[in-house]
């Protein structure tokens, strides 16, 4: 690989932990669920989330895409088997199918208290995981350009990761709800057009001196930089039940900005689209998932996402080749033929209703289709 072109990547996943009895979200799980995850985490990391039915996993730094898969399954094994000892299930999905959001406890932490204080509500009904990367190139400024240049693409990278159809056991119509929930945050969604370090900074800078945020780890935008590390962190995401659907995006990921990073050098990077000309593509891909026809910011017009992603596929041939990424990457295709978590959730709750279940019923068999799923491909490595 081009020395130049190097990009090390990291995942974070947000899981649930379920009673496996009523297939219901552990508001008080056993404490030892944490206590041995980190004591097996070995070069990973395992911590806690706002709410103690969640627990998150940290990989290691990667240098490859194989790293990232063989990473994932190991932070997957260490939580389903930490939860496993303490008589708990593990989901990864961007929302649980019926638990109820005021049944759950917080984490006594005090920054997650000063949040429940400042934002009420809206962080009280925060009952959502997601998945976000990190990518670590180029120079500082170089970060910020292709960062903004991967906005439009956003879009594409939530279709393939939609997980949370379900919220508070109704089937919400979106094949991402969580994204719905989140927006009630400030400081979320897509960020602006961003061209340089200092510009970030002295943005930063501007939210600081009206006392908003203390740091950049406040603004919880789709992709931002990283806070405490020279990175571009991806955060569209849902969590993915499949951790060969993480993987193909982390591939796509890893693709793009190689693209646009040689780009970026070469002063070829194309016209920004307008903010809010992608923002109403976000929106058909948290509502249709891989079904949306997207608005082609080029030709103008509609595109199915399928021929999107097959041209994009064939743009980033090279860069998958030198990452040796190419097998993983053309998973796209089979996510948006197959259909993503949010896809398979409904359809399996909707096949268990017409066989006669109670929607009750059918919502815990779906709890269940994502405990099997999130273990698929753990015994791996």
């Amino acid at each position: 690989m081009d020395k130049n072109l190097k990009i090390t990547l990291g995942v974070e996943e947000e899981f649930f932990l379920v009673d496996p009895n009523t297939r219901d979200l552990l508001a008080d799980p056993d404490p030892g669920i944490l206590t041995v995850c980190e004591k097996n985490s070995g070069p990973h990391k395992v911590v806690t989330e706002f709410l103690r039915s969640q627990i998150e996993a940290n990989t290691r730094v990667c240098t490859s895409i194989a790293e990232v898969r063989t990473a994932l399954i190991e932070t997957r094994r260490i939580v389903i088997e930490g939860a496993a000892q303490y008589g708990a299930a593990v989901i990864a999905a961007s929302t649980h199918p019926f638990a109820s959001w005021s049944a759950q406890t917080p984490t006594p932490k005090e920054r997650y208290e000063e949040f429940a204080v400042t934002y009420q509500e809206s962080v009280r009904r925060l009952l959502i995981g997601g998945m976000h990367i990190h990518a670590s190139f180029g120079n500082q400024d170089e970060r910020i350009r292709v960062m903004t240049a991967l906005r439009r693409y956003l879009p594409l990278f939530h279709a393939l990761s939609t997980s949370s159809p379900f919220s508070g056991g109704n089937l919400t119509g979106f094949k991402s709800y969580r994204l719905n929930i989140f927006s009630a945050l400030p400081r979320t969604g897509l960020p602006g057009a961003l061209y340089s370090l200092a510009e970030y900074e002295q943005l930063v800078e501007d939210y600081q001196r009206l006392n908003f945020i203390e740091d950049g780890s406040e603004l919880w935008w789709d992709i931002r930089p990283g806070n405490a590390y020279p990175t571009v962190e991806i955060r569209i995401c849902d969590t993915c039940s499949r951790v060969e659907d993480a993987v193909c995006i982390a591939a796509l990921y890893a693709s793009l900005i190689r693209m646009l990073l040689r780009q970026a050098r070469a002063g070829t990077l194309p016209p920004e689209p307008r903010t809010e000309i992608i923002a109403e593509n976000r929106w058909l891909a948290q509502r249709y998932g891989v079904f949306a026809f997207l608005g082609d910011t080029h030709d103008g017009g509609r595109m199915d996402i399928d021929d999107y992603a097959r041209g994009l596929i064939e743009q980033l041939a090279e860069d998958a080749r030198a990452l040796g990424c190419e097998d993983e990457l053309h998973r796209v295709s089979e996510i948006i033929r197959d259909g993503s978590s949010a896809d398979r959730q409904v359809d399996h709750f909707r096949i268990r209703t017409l066989e006669g279940a109670t929607e009750i019923e059918a919502l815990r068999d779906v709890v269940d289709l994502l405990i099997a799923e999130t273990q698929e491909g753990i015994d791996k490595v």
